[in-house]
């Protein structure tokens, strides 16, 4: 229950046009297998409308949304399905029958929208009510889940929660753009063949027992975070590894970093650099370390602590033959390394030993990592306690701010589960010029100095 949401109604859609007596199985891959038991992906985009009624999103805005979810969802037809792991089976599957449903809350709420979208930082738990619930147990998981939300005479905010064993940011965020087209244009127009997904596994190449290594690394992991628990005791559990409450003292806040900051910070790594050794100086690794380095000094403490940090990688282009860019599911895996102690990123060239050393990571990628997963699964396992982990959600090429169904591009795009641990979000800037948006959420003592840090460092 909270005081500032009123759910209007949950409804259950249902894919339009399909032959009522349709199915589909879809195994999963060693690449959906990497996120089998990490928390969903939570993401809510704002709309700013400041004539809005709750008239006119009942009657207008919500069956809108409805029919042109019903629409998309013809084409994704296992959105609507379920992950299960049948005890015969050695890896779950995802199963869509006839008369499957998505999950679709409508509410309003009396929270202040020029907060949540605005520059300033917001308690992170104000984003919690505007998200849809993912029924998820050891036997079946739900896909997805949707909720629109209402903010009287402001705007109004689409969320959506996805369960990252089934999809990727790519995939997800096709899934949304082809939504938004059939709500902006009517729904028997073609969509774009680029966000008709491909299910062709196939296209997949797995090396040899790869999944089976990757399923039992997860059972030795799922034994160490749950310990206590009889989820251990059953090895075919869907059910995720717990996530850890948010406290009321977590903040969020975005930066803005303009294409001119980002020209600023590469100069920077010129001058300091002092030699013409070739670093990969990309809007990535300087935008990446540039938010690690102030990270690592926000949180101050113990400067002897080991700092960990990683970053997604898309497959499709990396691996021989390449992967079709509308295949449906997971094609990223991750790199991992444990790097210096804190000390050596709180210094003055800590930007710069920040930035070589995530540009060796990116120069060093070929298709090598996509086989790595279970070598990055016993990295997660030997994390040395007390170690700083930092890692990276969203991308700057998911072009999210694109989002438009029908009463304008998005005001703000927040991906809501960096809350679960110490990552950052990524994100095109909204006014297309070039800069990256950089989503934060921490205690609000360490996000006061991170704020300080991050305004200090462009002016240097």
């Amino acid at each position: 229950m909270n005081p500032s949401l009123t759910i209007i109604e949950v409804t259950q859609i249902t894919p339009s046009n399909t032959n009522s007596s349709e199915s589909l199985t879809l195994p999963l891959t060693f690449y959906d297998l990497l996120w089998l038991k990490l928390h969903p992906v939570q993401r809510v985009i704002f709309y700013k409308l400041t004539d809005i009624t709750r008239s006119f999103f009942d009657s207008v805005i919500v069956p809108n949304l409805k029919t042109s979810l019903s629409s998309s969802l013809s084409h994704y037809l296992p959105l609507a399905g379920k992950l299960l792991w049948n005890t015969n089976n050695s890896k779950p599957t995802i199963v869509y029958t006839r008369n499957d449903t998505v999950s679709f809350t409508v509410s309003e709420t009396t929270s202040d929208f020029t907060l949540l979208t605005g520059n300033k930082p917001f308690s992170a738990t104000e984003l919690y009510p505007l998200l849809p619930k993912l029924q998820i147990s050891d036997d079946s998981a739900n896909i997805v889940s949707f909720q629109a939300t209402l903010f009287p005479n402001q705007g109004f905010s689409i969320s959506v929660i996805a369960h990252h064993a089934v999809l990727d940011g790519k995939t997800t965020t096709n899934f949304l753009k082809l939504w938004s087209h059939f709500s902006n244009n009517k729904p028997k127009e073609s969509p774009p063949l680029d966000l008709i997904p491909v299910y062709d596994r196939t296209v997949i190449k797995s090396p040899t027992n790869i999944e089976t290594e990757i399923i039992n690394k997860w059972q030795s992991l799922t034994k160490l975070f749950s310990v206590g628990n009889k989820e251990q005791e059953n090895p075919k559990s869907l059910k995720l590894i717990p996530s850890p409450e948010i406290n009321s003292d977590v903040v969020r806040f975005t930066l803005n970093l303009t294409r001119e900051d980002i020209q600023t910070l590469r100069e920077r790594v010129k001058r300091e650099a002092e030699t013409e050794e070739e670093i990969r100086l990309s809007t990535f690794v300087i935008t990446y370390s540039y938010a690690l380095t102030n990270l690592i000094k926000a949180r101050g403490g113990d400067t002897n602590r080991p700092i960990g940090f990683g970053f997604a990688v898309d497959c499709r282009n990396i691996v021989k033959p390449v992967i079709p860019e509308g295949y449906f599911g997971n094609c990223v895996s991750a790199v991992f390394k444990m790097a210096l102690a804190a000390e050596n990123f709180m210094g003055e060239k800590g930007f710069l030993v920040a930035v070589r050393m995530i540009s060796d990571l990116v120069k060093g990628l070929d298709e090598s990592v996509a086989f790595k997963i279970p070598e990055l699964l016993d990295a997660f396992a030997t994390v040395p306690l007390g170690t700083q982990v930092l890692s990276v959600a969203g991308s700057t090429r998911f072009g999210v701010y694109g989002l438009d169904f029908g009463w304008g591009k998005p005001e703000k795009v927040l991906i809501v589960s960096i809350d679960q641990g110490e990552a950052i979000s990524l994100a095109e800037s909204r006014d297309g010029n070039g800069g990256v948006e950089i989503g934060f959420s921490l205690k609000k003592h360490e996000m006061d100095v991170l704020i300080e840090l991050l305004n200090d460092g462009l002016k240097k």
